[in-house]
């Protein structure tokens, strides 16, 4: 098994596919073409680092049925670092089925049997979907559909513009990159535009990127970065403050999973609506009027974790609100250190408490009331 998933490594890094399909099942017509297309498409994301490592054995009897008693199902760890979109290398899943040929040689027979077992999120790549046509930008990788020549260079510019945005607007400027992912599929990676609340509305979302992956060190994993993707069905909306937006994510991605709802899409949402070339300035100033009377006048708090997408009318503009008081009163360094614990360690409520204390001398309770007090309320 392993000689045979270091071959597939080697493969795709020597554009050998041959070598690639050598053990894929010759007599699986379906499972061939799938596993030539996932060779081509493999092939166009300039991998500086790929290998496969064998995990944990899956035993299931309706398999064993299936293909017979040499089966060998078992679950793998696609270990990639993307040229200058990855900082660190990261991890994905999948799961693969052998079964021993007469000549004593393992075959690949399927690539899907333990789809359903393996954890949602860190599995099912842009790669492994359908066709796809990579392109390239500066500090940018966008993914489409194969003929979708247009749509990738219309993302590519946007994408541009944003990662400049954001790695001047975030304090300490950030260095990263940003890969955006545009296909037809409504299921990739993390992303389930199929769900009644994301399918209308929502634009794109960050994703996130393994460096463990779940279950191997912790039970979230250990998550390292973030890819976006774009719901299908919003693509003609999607412009370069959205793309800024959902790039604030990924920039923010490494500090950690506890920062509360309203930290983390607050602070998007001010990067977003910062002058940003190629897109016209926001009258930010009506704006604010606006929330305050519309919003925070009829607010008792900040939005809380789990209300925030239920009135996402109203907790998108007032987390707007309280970073662009935080931002405008303690400055970027102050804030971005603030995030960075926040994400870090703030777990429980006692925990976010203790962390504003310590940086701001004020509570969450103490900001909102802060903010109605700019408001005069």
């Amino acid at each position: 098994m392993d000689k045979i998933l270091a071959a597939r490594a080697h493969a795709v890094q020597q554009d050998n596919e041959a070598e690639f399909l050598a053990d894929v099942d010759p007599g699986n017509k379906t499972l061939l073409a799938r596993q030539r297309m996932l060779f081509g498409n493999l092939r166009q994301f300039g991998f500086a680092k790929l290998g496969y490592e064998r995990l944990h054995e899956q035993f299931d009897q309706r398999l064993v049925d299936k293909y017979g008693p040499s089966t060998y199902a078992v679950g793998v760890a696609m270990a990639y670092q993307i040229q200058g979109i990855d900082p660190v290398p990261v991890r994905t899943m999948l799961g693969y089925t052998f079964t021993k040929r007469p000549d004593g040689r393992w075959m690949l027979v399927s690539d899907t049997d333990l789809d359903r077992q393996l954890p949602r999120g860190s599995h099912q790549e842009a790669w492994d979907i359908g066709r796809v046509l990579v392109k390239r930008g500066p500090r940018v990788l966008v993914v489409v559909e194969q003929d979708q020549t247009e749509l990738a260079t219309s993302l590519v510019a946007k994408a541009v513009s944003a990662v400049k945005a954001v790695g001047a607007s975030w304090p300490g400027g950030w260095t990263g990159s940003g890969f955006v992912i545009a296909l037809d599929d409504k299921v990739v990676r993390g992303a389930d535009y199929s769900l009644p609340k994301n399918a209308e509305d929502a634009l794109a979302m960050a994703t996130w990127v393994y460096r463990t992956l779940p279950g191997e060190v912790s039970g979230m994993g250990e998550r390292a970065d973030s890819y976006v993707v774009i719901n299908p069905r919003n693509r003609a909306r999607v412009d370069a403050r959205t793309l800024a937006h959902e790039f604030t994510h990924v920039a923010t991605a490494p500090y950690g999973a506890y920062a509360p709802r309203w930290m983390v899409e607050g602070a998007a949402t001010y990067v977003e609506f910062l002058p940003m070339d190629g897109a016209e300035d926001l009258a930010l100033d009506k704006y604010e009027a606006k929330v305050r009377t519309k919003y925070l006048a009829k607010a008792n708090g900040l939005p809380t974790d789990a209300t925030f997408f239920n009135n996402a009318s109203s907790s998108y503009p007032l987390s707007w609100l309280a970073m662009n008081y935080l931002f405008h009163k303690y400055g970027g360094t102050e804030v971005a250190t603030l995030y960075q614990e926040m994400a870090a360690l703030g777990s429980t409520q006692a925990e976010r408490n203790r962390i504003m204390q310590e940086h701001l001398g004020i509570t969450e309770a103490g900001l909102f009331q802060a903010l109605r007090a700019a408001a005069g309320l």
